[in-house]
């Protein structure tokens, strides 16, 4: 990567990212991987996908809403590089996805999200607030198959 080109604005597209480019941008930001199997099986059935690339087409930034189109919205896989990091580009990706929600998703269905910590003031920026006391988020760890 050229200094000018980490420095330049990346490119935005409403596409969902390649498996393999997926997984690489996931395990690069110190988030959980994926198998292959899984982001080949998974990534197609995006509601909505956002994607941040270099001029060289080097994804550094994603985004994606999942669910059933109607009663339930999940927000995921909101990542952007560490070497683009702190410019900007994960509210640039929530902005996006925010538009999306905002012009698809009924009245009365559940958006929701898993955060990270620091990465939950972002999300409260946008307007999602704590489950708690009243619920609690919670997830079932993958268990390896017999």
């Amino acid at each position: 990567m050229t200094q000018s080109e980490h420095l330049s604005e990346p490119i935005l597209a409403y596409e969902v990212p390649q498996p393999d480019e997926y997984i690489e941008l996931r395990v690069a930001a110190g988030m959980s991987t994926r198998t292959p199997e899984a982001a080949r099986n998974g990534l197609p059935n995006s509601l909505f996908a956002v994607t941040l690339r270099e001029k060289s087409g080097r994804l550094v930034g994603m985004g994606r809403v999942l669910g059933d189109g109607g009663c339930a919205y999940i927000v995921s896989d909101i990542v952007v590089h560490p070497s683009m990091q702190r410019r900007g580009l994960g509210r640039r990706v929530m902005a996006e996805i925010e538009r999306y929600l905002e012009d698809n998703v009924p009245p009365g269905s559940f958006v929701s999200l898993i955060a990270d910590t620091p990465a939950d003031a972002l999300y409260r920026h946008f307007g999602f607030i704590d489950t708690a006391p009243a619920s609690v988020g919670m997830y079932r760890p993958s268990r390896p198959k017999a």
